[in-house]
C-alpha cells in the first residue's frame, strides 16, 4: 500500500479535496494498526463532518472497513438460495428481525444476521435474545455457516475481528460529536452488513419521534446514501422509510418481546402495525433476491409460512442451534424470566390516546433497568412494558393502558409516572399514518458534494 500521511489526508478533506481510494484505504488500516491516533480519527470525522463525502468516497471508505478484518464467503457451502439480510437504524418494540429472520429462511433465503446491542433510547436485537436461556450469540465462523446452511438463520453479534476498523472510528466518533454525519453513518452500517457476504439488503430506516434521525429530510438522506453505496459495492439493496411515532410492537423490553415475537410466529398475537411492516421489508428482500417475482407472490409466501407453522419451525431450529431449549415456541412460558411485579396501569381520564413520546418509552424501559446507561451496565431482561395501547384507543378509568413489569413497587410507580408522562390523553383524535412512508431505489447520480 502506497505511503500517504495521515495529517495531508486530514488537511486535504478539512479543506473540502476528494480523497482517493488509497488515501481512504490507508487512512483505514492505520485505525485498523493503530498507526493512526484517536486524535487523527477524530480531526477526520470532524473534517467529514462538514465537509461529506461523495459516493466513491463513501463506498470506498466502507470497504476499507469491511476489509479491515474478517469477511464471511458461502461459495463453499454450496447454498441453493441468496444471503440475504436486513437492518434497522432501531426503535422501541422493534423485534421485527427475530420473526423476518425465520419467514426469510421458511422461504429459501439464508440469512446470517449479525445484530446489535441497545443504543440510547433503542431496543437491541442481541439483548432481547438474551433473554433466551443458553442463547449463544457468538457461534465461531465455523459454527455460523453451518447454522446458515442447515437452519436457514442464525442472528449473532459482532465478533472481535468483523469490520474491527468501524469499532475504533465509532468509538472515537462518539466521543467528538460526529455520530451524526450520513456519510460516517453509512459505511459504519454497510460495512459490518457488506462482511456478511450479502447478495441482498434491505434497509428498515426509522422515522418520527423514536427514531434516531431526528427528522424525515435527514432520515431520507441516510437511506438514499446507504442504498446507493451498498449497490455500488455491488450488493441489491432498497431502503423502506417505516413509522416510529410511537411503539411498534405491543411490547418495549427484552423477554416481553421475545414473547410477542414467538406468538406472532405461532399466530397467536398479531400487532397490525408490527405484521404491516414485517411484511413489507420481508417483500422487498423476497423480491430483491429473487425468491419472489412481485411483492403480491412474495405475501403470500410469507403468509404461508407463518400459517403452515414452517417459520415458527426455523425459529425453533436456531435456538437449538444457538444452544437454546428445544421445542422454545411452545415451551417459551417457561424459560423466559419474568418480573417480580407485573401488573396495569390504568388510564387516569376518559378520551383518546392521541399523542406518544416514543422515545421517552425507551428511556422508561432504561429507567426499569432494561437498557443501558453506560455500556458496561447489565440489563435486566424480566422488565419492560406489555399489552401497550395502540395511539387512537379510547380509554376510561377502567382500561389498562399498559401492564408494567417491574422488580419493585417502587420501581413499577417510577414507570408509571414515566409512561403517563409519555402519552397524552384527551378527545382529540390523532391523524391516521402510514406504516411505511416509501421505499427508497438505487439512484446512480447522486447530488452528494
Amino acid at each position: 500500500m502506497a505511503r500517504f500521511l495521515a495529517q495531508e489526508i486530514i488537511r486535504s478533506k478539512r479543506d473540502g479535496a476528494t480523497l482517493s481510494d488509497e488515501e481512504i484505504a490507508f487512512f483505514v488500516q492505520g485505525i485498523t494498526d493503530e498507526s493512526v491516533s484517536e486524535g487523527q480519527i477524530a480531526a477526520l470525522a470532524m473534517a467529514v463532518f462538514f465537509n461529506d463525502l461523495n459516493l466513491d468516497e463513501r463506498t470506498a471508505l466502507t470497504l476499507a472497513m469491511r476489509d479491515s478484518g474478517d469477511t464471511l464467503n458461502w461459495s463453499a457451502a454450496k447454498l441453493n438460495g441468496p444471503v440475504v439480510d436486513k437492518h434497522s437504524t432501531g426503535g422501541v418494540g422493534d423485534v421485527v428481525s427475530l420473526m423476518m429472520a425465520p419467514m426469510i429462511a421458511a422461504c429459501g433465503g439464508y440469512v446470517p444476521m449479525i445484530s446489535g446491542r441497545g443504543l440510547g433510547h433503542t431496543g437491541g436485537t442481541l439483548d432481547k435474545l438474551e433473554s433466551i436461556p443458553g442463547f449463544n450469540m457468538y457461534p465461531s465462523p465455523d459454527q455460523l455457516r453451518h447454522i446458515v446452511k442447515n437452519v436457514g438463520c442464525a442472528i449473532i453479534g459482532q465478533t472481535g475481528n468483523l469490520a474491527p476498523a468501524d469499532r475504533r472510528f465509532y468509538a472515537t466518533r462518539d466521543i467528538t460529536a460526529t455520530v451524526e454525519s450520513v456519510a460516517l453513518i453509512t459505511a459504519s452500517i454497510l460495512s459490518k452488513k457488506l462482511a456478511e457476504g450479502l447478495d441482498s439488503l434491505v434497509m428498515d430506516v426509522k422515522v418520527g419521534n423514536g427514531a434516531f434521525m431526528p427528522t424525515y429530510e435527514q432520515s431520507q438522506a441516510l437511506a438514499q446514501s446507504i442504498v446507493d453505496v451498498a449497490n455500488k459495492a455491488g450488493c441489491r439493496t432498497t431502503a423502506l422509510l417505516t413509522d416510529m411515532n410511537e411503539v411498534l410492537a405491543s411490547s418495549a423490553g427484552n423477554a416481553v418481546e421475545v414473547a410477542e415475537a414467538v406468538r406472532f410466529l405461532r399466530n397467536e398475537q398479531v400487532n397490525p402495525r408490527l405484521k404491516a411492516i414485517t411484511m413489507a421489508l420481508s417483500a422487498e428482500l423476497l423480491v430483491s433476491s429473487g425468491l419472489a417475482s412481485t411483492r403480491e407472490e412474495a405475501e403470500h409466501s410469507l403468509q404461508t409460512v407463518l400459517d403452515n407453522g414452517k417459520a415458527a419451525e426455523r425459529f425453533d431450529h436456531m435456538v437449538i442451534a444457538q444452544g437454546g431449549p428445544d421445542d422454545f415456541c411452545n415451551t417459551y412460558k417457561n424459560h423466559l424470566v419474568r418480573a417480580a411485579i407485573i401488573k396495569p396501569l390504568i388510564a387516569p381520564q376518559t378520551g383518546v390516546i392521541n399523542h406518544v413520546d416514543t422515545r421517552a418509552v425507551g428511556v422508561a424501559v432504561i429507567n426499569l433497568g432494561g437498557g443501558r446507561r453506560l455500556a458496561a451496565d447489565k440489563i435486566n431482561h424480566r422488565v419492560g412494558f406489555d399489552e401497550i395501547l395502540p395511539l387512537g384507543s379510547r380509554v376510561d378509568s377502567q382500561t389498562p393502558l399498559v401492564t408494567i413489569h417491574a422488580e419493585s413497587e417502587e420501581s413499577w410507580d417510577r414507570a408509571a409516572e414515566d409512561y403517563l408522562a409519555a402519552i397524552q390523553i384527551s378527545e382529540d383524535i390523532p391523524q391516521e399514518r402510514e406504516t411505511v412512508y416509501e421505499t427508497v431505489s438505487y439512484d446512480d447520480s447522486p447530488s452528494y458534494t
